[in-house]
């Protein structure tokens, strides 16, 4: 038996994904696909097979190690997400690639679970052959390569399809040939300085976009009977607020919806307009702003939803919060709002919040654990975005407690939030748009899996976002009142940068033409959010329409204690 412990190992690894490889054989059904299907998963078995039998031990262990580190990547991220790892997601999350030590802790059960499995993987190629194959070295070397590079043309060739169902650890290792090539190739030009002609005087009072994160439009009780206390229902002195109700996200996915917003794209037109028209800032800086960018997720500089240096020389003021607390950031970002709408100066201003991103037990203080029964305390205090869940499996009462928490972290760091900019910001001269980069799918439906946003197949709630405009009452801007029935549960998120450039005093005309209608006009939006976002290679972006007739909202509890009044 020990002669035969390679081969033995690789056996067992591949059928520890049959399931995987039956669904695609259903899906294909009988016919011509099913051979050329067939054809691939032998070429690619036969070249792992020959992987192992690399007679040159140091070569072998690398193979071992590269095919080992892709099948895990590919395992954990089915686990997470309960769905398949598309060429799209792979971007993303390449993307995402600054918060990978946070995801460690978020998924690190599906983790160990997957380089568990994919020991077998690892010796199986890993270990010494027993015997030897009757073929030259080269061609041994050369097998593995040739099997991904097959994989990437076919790739190419389909847009990023073909890979499902076949043995995944070629699958991460191809995508990653896909975006080095498009890298290295994919270039639409310089960035355009600004041309839109503005027909008003320099700007003289502050905007304000508050792009807050994973806060789901349906926990708010602006949108729902019994949603969480957010503060922006009850009327202000001095101050105007029009909810414009539920909106769609760009995407759902934090950096593509987030890159959108400071660049403008449009729906049919986005890959061109944020690669190459000019940022949020360059218009803020022509429109006579003071820029200002606070973000209260990263730390010590580091950039994050695509920023790059570039972008960054032209904000006049970056904003982080190295040394506060998780919990308490942003309520430092309102702190330093309240200063910045205080100081008389005319400024643009963006905030990245923390929001409601996962994990959320230990997002907001112990006064504020309004619903109960909730996640358990205390090992994620200093977690930003993502931290392992202890004890969370996905399970219906899993999501219960999850959901709790959740509204929790909504009260503290969207009504508190609010309570403060209220009680302590000079409003009268500024302008605010608040919204958040996406929805949550926070498993109302008993549907599997542990992520609650970036899915490659999301419910309607991961796009759903609130949309609200916070003006002075004196404050003369835009008719914000003339069309808010009209666009109230009609509009988006590509409704915003328009309404920014109108707000500065560029021309209605011009605006249009290139970025799409603003609020101050019917907006005939299609409602609708980009789960593939990164559509590459001829692949086409895919849409998902959201019925507001099907959106779960929270049912009626009554808060165990009185906060955020």
């Amino acid at each position: 038996m020990i002669r035969y412990l390679k081969e033995l190992l690789l056996v067992l690894y591949l059928l520890k994904n049959y399931d995987y490889y039956l669904d695609r054989l259903d899906a294909l059904g009988i016919g011509f696909p099913m051979l050329l299907f067939g054809a691939m998963f032998v070429v690619l078995t036969v070249a792992l097979f020959m992987t192992a039998y690399i007679r040159q031990t140091l070569i072998r262990h690398l193979f071992a190690l590269t095919m080992f580190g892709s099948a895990v990547f590919f395992d954990v991220y089915a686990q997470v997400t309960a769905g398949y790892m598309t060429y799209s997601s792979f971007v993303s999350l390449v993307y995402s690639g600054g918060f990978i030590q946070e995801a460690a802790y978020q998924y690190r059960d599906a983790i160990i679970s997957g380089m568990a499995s994919g020991l077998l993987l690892l010796f199986g190629i890993g270990l010494k052959p027993r015997r030897r194959l009757p073929l030259p070295g080269a061609l041994l070397v050369a097998a593995p390569v040739l099997g991904v590079l097959m994989l990437s043309a076919v790739l190419f060739v389909r847009a990023g399809e073909g890979a499902r169902g076949l043995p995944i650890m070629y699958t991460p290792l191809a995508y990653l040939n896909l975006f080095t090539y498009e890298a290295l190739h994919n270039t639409v030009g310089p960035r355009e300085p600004v041309s839109l002609t503005r027909i008003d005087q320099p700007v003289e009072h502050d905007i304000v976009l508050i792009i807050d994160e994973s806060i789901s439009g349906n926990y708010l009780d602006i949108n729902t009977p019994f949603g969480v206390h957010s503060n922006l229902k009850e009327p202000r002195p001095g101050v105007d607020i029009f909810n414009y109700g539920y909106a769609a996200s760009i995407a759902n996915c934090s950096a593509d919806t987030n890159v959108t917003l400071r660049y403008g794209g449009t729906r049919a037109d986005y890959m061109r307009i944020n690669s190459t028209l000019p940022s949020i800032w360059q218009y803020a800086k022509k429109a006579g702003l003071r820029t200002v960018y606070i973000d209260s997720q990263r730390t010590a500089g580091n950039m994050q939803n695509l920023m790059n240096a570039t972008e960054k020389k032209d904000i006049d003021e970056f904003v982080q919060f190295d040394r506060t607390s998780v919990r308490e950031r942003d309520m430092a970002a309102a702190a330093k709002l309240i200063e910045l709408l205080n100081d008389g100066k005319p400024e643009l201003v963006v905030i990245n919040k923390v929001g409601a991103h996962f994990p959320v037990h230990d997002k907001y203080p112990d006064a504020f654990m309004a619903y109960r029964p909730t996640l358990p305390r205390g090992r994620f205090v200093e977690v930003a975005d993502t931290g392992k869940r202890d004890g969370f499996n996905g399970q219906p009462d899993d999501w219960l407690l999850y959901r709790n928490a959740y509204k929790n972290t909504v009260l503290w760091n969207v009504g508190e939030f609010f309570a403060r900019v209220f009680a302590q910001a000079d409003l009268r001269n500024a302008l605010l748009i608040y919204t958040s980069d996406h929805g949550q799918d926070l498993h109302e439906r008993g549907n599997p899996g542990l992520n609650t946003h970036c899915g490659g197949d999301p419910v309607e709630e991961e796009g759903l976002v609130p949309l609200v405009v916070i003006s002075g009452s004196d404050l003369k801007t835009l008719d914000w009142q003339a069309q808010l029935p009209a666009n109230k549960d009609r509009s988006s998120h590509y409704n915003i940068f328009p309404t920014l450039l109108q707000v500065m005093g560029y021309d209605l005309a011009g605006i249009e033409a290139v970025y799409g209608k603003p609020l101050s006009v019917p907006t005939v939006d299609d409602f609708t959010f980009n789960y593939r976002f990164n559509a590459r290679l001829g692949a086409k972006p895919e849409w998902k329409y959201i019925d507001l007739n099907s959106i779960v909202t929270p049912g009626r509890v009554v808060p165990s204690v009185a906060v955020g009044q």
